[in-house]
């Protein structure tokens, strides 16, 4: 799953990696939690002929995605996933799979290894991020919920898929990640099908990321400084070894 991540890109550095039309100014972000707003790219207006101005929008939702067909949010779980092998045929995310695709800007995501029962010991928290830094982006999926009274709110939810190799070290799945030159094809909802775009929703590469080991600062909420991210020696039990086939895969710097 992905439960925490960063952006922390200037908005002059998030306008040329998306090609957005505009986008306000905000503070960086270290620790993104569910049901906060968050960064959404969609597709715009087609421009006219001629124009050079980029088709995509930048707008803010709730992370924690509602389902038009929702009653009360009350009694409805917080879908901050959507797992991709599944979503065009669950009830809750088919009409945005076909719809309202987006992308997720990000500077990186947060997963916890937690040993086995037969392995033992504490949970360790990773900052994983690009290794040649810069900005990736998230497929996500957008819903606006209504409510009885007429008010609305955007909800989102990031889809995720297996863990490549890398991230599978720790954990089994990862957020799915579109290349720049696959952007158009996924937010294109009028002409793409969910069958069309069913091969970006893969793994990233092996060499994508690194994982970073760091405290357990980013459990809380209310941490959200840049100290988030710093290195930290990955927790051990006394005479083990690190997990199985994580030596040689971190990078602190």
């Amino acid at each position: 799953m992905c439960g925490r991540y960063s952006l922390t890109a200037t908005p002059e550095e998030i306008l040329e990696f998306l090609s957005v039309v505009s986008i306000d100014d905000f503070p960086k972000r270290f620790n993104i939690a569910p049901t906060q707003p968050v960064l959404l790219i969609v597709a715009g207006e087609k421009p006219l002929p001629g124009s050079n101005l980029p088709a995509r929008q930048a707008v803010l939702a709730r992370w924690g995605f509602l389902p038009g067909w929702v009653k009360d949010p009350k009694e409805f779980p917080l879908l901050i996933n959507a797992r991709a092998e599944t979503a065009i045929g669950k009830a809750s995310f088919r009409a945005a799979m076909r719809h309202r695709r987006v992308l997720v800007p990000a500077s990186g995501f947060y997963e916890w290894h937690r040993p086995s029962k037969e392995e033992g010991g504490p949970s360790q928290a990773y900052w994983i991020r690009p290794k040649r830094g810069g900005i990736i982006a998230f497929a996500g999926l957008m819903e606006t919920w209504s409510s009885a009274d007429g008010s609305e709110v955007d909800t989102a939810a990031i889809l995720t898929t297996r863990a490549n190799r890398t991230i599978g070290t720790i954990h089994d799945r990862m957020p799915v990640v579109i290349d720049p030159h696959d952007f158009e094809r996924w937010l294109d909802c009028k002409t793409q099908e969910p069958r069309d775009i069913a091969d970006l929703m893969r793994p990233a590469d092996d060499d994508l990321f690194e994982m970073i080991p760091v405290s357990d600062l980013v459990n809380k909420v209310a941490n959200m400084g840049p100290e988030l991210q710093q290195p930290v020696e990955p927790k051990l039990r006394p005479g083990r070894s690190e997990p199985r086939g994580q030596q040689n895969q971190l990078s602190l710097f």
